[in-house]
Formats: structure tokens, C-alpha cells, sequence
């Protein structure tokens, strides 16, 4: 099981336009967003750490989001 709820990965695909969503269509992008979120928190330490800091902060998280991109 994920950390994101579900209900709320169907809301994205409906505000996205989607009218009928498959679960396998719910759990696919929960798992693509998870994944991403996770790599985008590793690359924003690192930035952390690098700048000395143990508090991530926005900033962090939009560079490693471009750096990733």
C-alpha cells in the first residue's frame, strides 16, 4: 500500500478530464507519483546537506525538481 490515498489520485485524472478511471489506472499513477516524490526528497537533501542545513526548504525542493526535470 502507498502513501498517497487514492481518492485524491482519481481527482487529478478527473480535474485532468478523465470521466471513467480504472483502479489499475489509480494505482499506476500512485506509484509514478510516489516515485518521483521520493526522488525529488533525495536529490532536495543532498542540496540540504551540501548547503550545510538539516531543514529541507522550498527552494530545495523546486532546484532538485529543475535538476531532475
Amino acid at each position: 500500500m502507498g502513501e498517497i490515498p487514492i481518492a485524491p489520485i482519481g481527482r487529478i485524472i478527473k480535474n485532468a478530464g478523465g470521466q471513467r478511471i480504472s483502479v489499475d489506472a489509480e494505482k499506476a499513477l500512485e506509484k509514478i507519483l510516489e516515485q518521483w516524490a521520493e526522488d525529488v526528497s533525495r536529490q532536495a537533501v543532498k542540496l540540504a546537506k551540501h548547503a550545510g542545513r538539516k531543514t529541507i526548504k522550498a527552494s530545495d525542493i523546486e532546484l532538485a525538481v529543475k535538476e531532475l526535470s
